[in-house]
């Protein structure tokens, strides 16, 4: 799927990963989009859930990719099941937050 989708200039692929060690969490986001060199984020964070960090770096790979022109298809691929189904939860949770702005964005780019 990534090797069909990097040849398609419409198509970004966005990889997230965070992860916890003394309190510090550091996410990192790569992002590749075709014929563009890879580009890497990374975020560091204090006293937050590994849940948040992954949640905000599916966020900021959401809010890159959606920014970049003639983008009709964004993949995101994460190692976190459980952070990606909170993005669709519609009951209270305290990561609502985050929902609420990765699903605004997903709205805005589906516009």
């Amino acid at each position: 799927m990534v090797i069909e989708s990097s040849n398609s200039p419409s198509t970004t692929i966005v990889v997230t990963d965070a992860s916890v060690k003394n309190d510090i969490t550091t996410s990192i986001l790569h992002m590749h989009t075709y014929n563009n060199p890879i580009t890497k984020t990374l975020y560091h964070a204090v006293y937050v859930t590994s849940t948040e960090a992954k949640l905000f770096a599916i966020r900021c790979g959401i809010n890159q990719a959606s920014n970049c022109n003639d983008i009709s298809k964004i993949i995101v691929i994460t190692n976190s099941i459980h952070a990606a189904k909170k993005i669709f939860n519609s009951l209270s949770h305290p990561f609502q937050a985050h929902s609420i702005a990765i699903l605004s964005e997903l709205q805005n780019f589906f516009l």
